[in-house]
């Protein structure tokens, strides 16, 4: 499933979207168990599939979709390179 269509799905369309998902997941799972089938690729799509109406589930949940990053990330950045510093000038 492509990306663009998992975002133009409603909360309610992406949860039965990624049941669906999940259960033919485990059907593949068990058939392959089993040896009647050896569908890796199949596999992997759902997998990835499972793992992007998660991620955009998720987007949704914090309201990050569309917003800038926020500038109180990079000041602990900031803090810790102080501290090397800091270590640096000790040990000598």
């Amino acid at each position: 499933m492509e990306l663009e269509k998992i975002r133009n799905l409603s909360d309610s369309e992406l949860n039965v979207e990624e049941h669906k998902a999940a259960e033919q997941l485990f059907r593949l799972r068990f058939q392959i168990k089993l040896g009647q089938n050896e569908g890796v690729k199949k596999l992997r799509e759902l997998k990835k599939d499972i793992a992007r109406i998660k991620t955009i589930t998720r987007e949704r949940e914090l309201k990050l979709h569309g917003e800038a990053p926020k500038a109180e990330s990079a000041a602990p950045v900031k803090s810790a390179k102080a501290k090397k510093t800091t270590k640096k000038k000790e040990a000598r």
